[in-house]
Parts: structure tokens; sequence; C-alpha cells
């Protein structure tokens, strides 16, 4: 098992920081973890945010493994290796940023970048136990990240602590502000159908922060994990399915991108249709509540040798990747079960609340007491 392909010291003497190998460093290979790609030329310059990453000061001391082509939720790579989940052994590192969680979580650097197009961020920070937070849909630069078009996938950061997230964000978002103040708030919980350590665990974070709760319905929320998949399909069709070609895609990958390119545009157009209005749902329920909250995952994360198939289960991605189609910002909080577990309290924002996000995050852990912050 390991959690970073690419050793390396670029940069400053400030946080140290390391890098999902679909994001491009100048002189390096980006290879997504797939023999397909194990020839690909040394990028010719450095993705946006690595740029703004090196202006920051920080040290970049590695690129880390992934879920082949970031085609996946486990973290399970035979060719590349799959990331040890440092927290909890033997359970999966999540994915598709499984070595970018996992790094942070060994403590090999202050914070670490992965992408997520549908979870590919937040679940790997909640099986590992870290902080991982999926910004508002476009508001990093993406320039010189795998795939180059998308309309769902966000670049975000991993950390051990909510302060180095937020010191991690003020790196890589030259719009990102201080931290509003905060007048009321209140946390729109939103009804989802999760096993009842996982929901245990989160109502009993929420009645202790003391904070005004409400309950939250979003009809559309199954309709969009569904839509989302399909836009997800063709986009990921679109970047890799020429692939396929090499003969060099890893089976279970291959066999997906082979569906994929079915995706019809009949499919599309309903998805599309399917994120207007769930998006406008969100929307009106943050018109109501300060923030939305929900388990990052429907249950604890699978044990590796459960893991296999991932067609088997994508449905650990059902309380996050409707929010990748709607665009909002979304930060998974570490916590754990009755088992020891880890579980992830999921907040949710309106469009371009980011920092009110991380304040808010910032508030129910100080009131919690929590060593978090």
């Amino acid at each position: 098992m390991k959690m970073v392909i690419e050793h390396m010291k670029l940069g400053g003497t400030g946080l140290t920081v390391m890098v999902k190998d679909t994001i491009d460093i100048a002189g390096y290979p980006t290879r997504a973890s797939s023999r397909a790609l194990q020839d690909a030329a040394p990028a010719e310059q450095h993705a946006a945010v690595v740029e703004r990453v090196l202006a920051g000061g920080c040290q970049i001391l590695g690129k880390t493994v992934l879920h082949e082509l970031a085609y996946g939720t486990t973290g399970i790579n035979a060719y590349a290796g799959t990331a040890e989940n440092p927290r909890y052994p033997g359970r999966i590192p999540g994915g598709s940023s499984s070595g970018s969680a996992a790094a942070v979580a060994a403590g090999l650097c202050d914070f670490s970048l992965g992408t997520d197009t549908g979870g590919s961020v937040r679940i790997p920070a909640c099986c590992c136990g870290v902080f991982g937070f999926k910004p508002t849909f476009g508001r990093i630069d993406r320039r010189g990240v795998m795939p180059a078009q998308t309309s769902l996938d966000c670049i975000g950061p991993f950390a051990r602590s909510l302060s180095t997230l937020n010191e991690a964000m003020a790196v890589i978002d030259p719009r990102f502000g201080p931290a509003p103040e905060l007048g009321d708030i209140r946390i729109g919980v939103v009804a989802v159908q999760a096993a009842s350590d996982i929901q245990n665990a989160i109502d009993a974070l929420l009645d202790a922060s003391d904070l005004p709760l409400g309950r939250v319905e979003l009809p559309g929320l199954e309709s969009a994990y569904a839509a989302g998949m399909v836009v997800i399909n063709r986009e990921t069709w679109n970047a890799c399915g020429h692939l396929l070609a090499t003969g060099l895609v890893g089976a279970d990958i291959a066999g997906r991108l082979e569906a994929a390119g079915q995706t019809s545009d009949a499919a599309l157009a309903e998805a599309e249709q399917v994120r207007a209005r769930f998006t406008a749902e969100v929307d009106a329920a943050l018109e109501r509540f300060t923030v939305l909250a929900l388990p990052t995952m429907p249950d604890y994360p699978l044990r590796l040798d459960e893991a296999a198939d991932t067609r088997a289960v994508l449905g650990m991605t059902a309380f996050v990747r409707p929010f990748n189609l709607s665009g909002h910002p979304a930060l998974s909080i570490p916590c754990e079960g009755q088992a020891g577990l880890p579980v992830g309290l999921q907040l949710i924002a309106a469009k371009g609340a980011d920092e009110l996000l991380l304040a808010v995050a910032g508030e129910l852990l100080r009131r919690l007491d929590s060593n978090l912050l």
C-alpha cells in the first residue's frame, strides 16, 4: 500500500503540501494512477493552483495516489497501489482522492489537494478522519487539472484541523477572505436514510452544539444523485474514453468507461433539468437556514475486502454527489460513531459563502469544545 507516488521538494519553507496526481506540476508527468498514462510526458507548466501554492511560500513534497482516473469511490488501485488508511487500518481510504486524504491523516504534510467530482474529497476525508472541503463550483482555478472540461469537479483541500483548512483556502483562493461576523445561526438538518449509528452520531453532535435546528426535506436529493452520475459518466467518457484503446485501463474502470460511453444526449438533457430543480431546492432551504447538515456517508467505510466491486459501492456517495450537481460548497467534519469508526458531518452553505461555511463549522466545534479547531 502507498500514499505518495512521486516525492519532491518544491517551493518555500511554509506549510507542507501534497498534490493529487491529476494536478499538473511542471517537470513531472500527470498519470492519474493509471497504467494507460504510464508514459505520459512531463507537464510543461504548473497547474494554476500549484502556482498559488508556491507563490504562498508553501513546500510541495509529493504527488499522491488516487482511484484510477479519479473514477471511483473506494481508493482501491491494483496498478498504482492502494493508500493505507492510517487511522482506521483495514478500512478503505475512500476515493478518488485517497492518497491526499491518507497523507494528511498520516501527518506527512500540513494540507493536501484533491479534486471532488462526486464526493472525491469529502468521501476520503470521512474515511480517513480528516477535514475535506469542496468549495463552490468554479471558485478555485482548475487550469492544468484533469479533466480539462467539467461542470462538476472542484479542487479542494484536506487538513487535520479547521484552522489549517482555512490557511489552505487562503493560499489556493485569492478571493478567500477573513471569517465573517456570525449572526444568528440556524442549522437545517436534512432528512436522509442513514445507518442508525451514523445518524445517531450526527444527531448527538448537533444537539450538543445547542444551536437552533430545523428539519429540511430535499425531495430531489435521490434524483440529483442519479443525475450526477449521468453527468460524471458523460464527462469522464469525454476526458478518458480514448484511453480504452490502449488496453491498459484497469478492468473495473474499463467496464465502467465502456458503459459511460453509452450515455445518451437525452439522459444528459434530463440530468440538466434535475440539476436546475435540485439547485433551486437547496437555494430555497438556504434562505431559511444558515447551513444544511447531513452525514457525509450513509454508513461506516467498508473493509478493503468488502469493496472490490466499485459499482456495488457507489451508494456511499448518495449524500455528497448531489451537491456537486448543484455546485454548493460542502465541508466534511471528522467525528466517530459508537463503534469507534469514522463518521463525517457534512455542512452545506449558499454558493459563494465558503468563508461563512467554515466560520459556522468553527463555531460548532467551539461549542463542542473540540480539539479539531
